[in-house]
C-alpha cells in the first residue's frame, strides 16, 4: 500500500514502527520500571488525559461505537503516553483510552516517552490534525498554543504539519472572529470557509449583520462573499465626511446651547450647511419666539 503523503513527516518522525504489543510483567509494574519506547500494557487507571488537548468536543456516539469494537477486538493501535511521576499522561489516543473505559477493560497498550510538556503538545496537535479529528477552531487554537509554548514561527508550524503558510494563517485568523462565530463554527451552523469569509470583514456590526444573514438564509461561501464584497464596495462609495475644526465645533455649540435644538454643522469656511432639528412643536414654537425677539 502506497504511504500516505501531504502532510509532513508528522507522527512518523515520532513514533517507532510497532510489529506487536509487549505484554505487562504484572499489576506490579511501576512507572519507573516501564522502558522508555516500548509497548507495554498499562492500567486505564493510571493514565490521566491531558489538559491541553487541542480537540475539546467528543462525539458520545462514536466513542460508544469505538468502544463496541473494542470490546470485541481490543485496542489495536497503542495509545502514545509520557511519564509524569508515578503516573502517565496521555500524548495521542484519548480517544481510544475514552472509549477502552467505556468498553470497561482494565489495560491499554502504550508507547511510554520521556516528553516535557512542549514536545507533548506538538505531539497532541500533529496527532490530532493527521486523524483530522479537530474542527477549524480547535485545530487554530492549537496551532496557537504550539506557536507560543514552544516559540514557533508560522513557517516552522507549517513545516512540521505538512501545511502551506497561507494555510496556517488563515487558521489563526479565526482567532479574531467573536466567540459566537468561534462556536457556530464548532457545533458545524457554518464552516471554515464562512469563518473565513467573515475574519476578513473589519467592520464588526457590517461582520455580525453577514453572520447572522448567512445562517439565516443558509448562504453558501460565495454568497456570503459576494454580499461582503458589494457592502464594502457600497461603504467605500460613501465618503466619511472631515471633521470640523475646533472652532466650528464650538459655533455649532453655541448654536445648540442658544437655541436647545440638535444642530448639524457640514462644509468648509466658504460654503456649507447649518440644520437645525426640532422634536417637538414646543421646541419649534421656542425658536420661533426667539427669531421674533
Amino acid at each position: 500500500m502506497a504511504k500516505k503523503m501531504g502532510l509532513g513527516r508528522g507522527l512518523s518522525a515520532i513514533l517507532p514502527d510497532v510489529e506487536e504489543v509487549v505484554e505487562s510483567v504484572g499489576h506490579q509494574l511501576s512507572a519507573a520500571a516501564v522502558p522508555a519506547d516500548a509497548v507495554v500494557e498499562l492500567p486505564l487507571g493510571d493514565i490521566d488525559p491531558n489538559r491541553d488537548q487541542p480537540r475539546k468536543k467528543f462525539d458520545d456516539e462514536a466513542l460508544e461505537q469505538l468502544a463496541e469494537s473494542i470490546r470485541h477486538s481490543g485496542v489495536l493501535s497503542p495509545i502514545l503516553v509520557a511519564r509524569d511521576g508515578s503516573r502517565y499522561t496521555i500524548i495521542a489516543g484519548e480517544r481510544r483510552w475514552r472509549a477502552a473505559r467505556l468498553a470497561q477493560i482494565e489495560k491499554i497498550p502504550a508507547i511510554v516517552r520521556e516528553w516535557d510538556e512542549i514536545k507533548r503538545q506538538e505531539a497532541a496537535l500533529i496527532e490530532n490534525i493527521q486523524r483530522e479529528n479537530l474542527n477549524p477552531i480547535e485545530e487554530a487554537q492549537g496551532i496557537y498554543v504550539l506557536m507560543n509554548e514552544c516559540a514557533l514561527t508560522q513557517e516552522q508550524v507549517s513545516q512540521r504539519l505538512g501545511r502551506s503558510r497561507p494555510a496556517v494563517a488563515n487558521l489563526l485568523r479565526l482567532l479574531s472572529l467573536p466567540a459566537a462565530i468561534q462556536q457556530a463554527v464548532i457545533d458545524g451552523a457554518i464552516s471554515a470557509g464562512h469563518a473565513r469569509v467573515l475574519a476578513g470583514v473589519t467592520d464588526k456590526k457590517l461582520q455580525a449583520a453577514l453572520f447572522a444573514k448567512a445562517v439565516q438564509d443558509g448562504w453558501s461561501v460565495r454568497q456570503l462573499e459576494a454580499a461582503a464584497k458589494q457592502t464594502s464596495a457600497q461603504r467605500r462609495e460613501t465618503p466619511k465626511p472631515a471633521p470640523l475644526p475646533v472652532e466650528y465645533e464650538e459655533l455649532r455649540e453655541r448654536l445648540r446651547s442658544a437655541t436647545g435644538l440638535k444642530v448639524s454643522l457640514s462644509g468648509t469656511e466658504h460654503k456649507g450647511k447649518i440644520v437645525l432639528e426640532y422634536g417637538s412643536q414646543e421646541e419649534l414654537q421656542r425658536l420661533w419666539d426667539m427669531l421674533g425677539e
